[in-house]
């Protein structure tokens, strides 16, 4: 299929036709990493990568780490 390089603002822009954007799972605000090969430009979403518990626990230090926070007394059956 061909479509037509427009400008939009100091920028070109493509418009991706709905079938190849439901194809790949592309839809507005999805990110995609924009490449050349071969002298071929290459749009590809990329997958959101999800956040594991070992890495964010990696990231905590010493120096962010907080003491305990009081939230007052137990209310109704909780038993602390």
């Amino acid at each position: 299929m061909r479509v037509q390089v427009q400008k939009w603002g100091n920028s070109l822009a493509l418009r991706i036709p709905k079938p190849f954007a439901e194809d790949v799972g592309v839809s507005e605000g999805t990110v995609v990493d924009v490449s050349i090969s071969k002298g071929r430009l290459i749009a590809a979403p990329v997958a959101p990568r999800r956040a594991r518990l070992e890495d964010l626990l990696r990231r905590v230090t010493k120096r962010n780490l907080h003491g305990e926070v009081e939230t007052g007394p137990a209310i109704g059956r909780e038993a602390w």
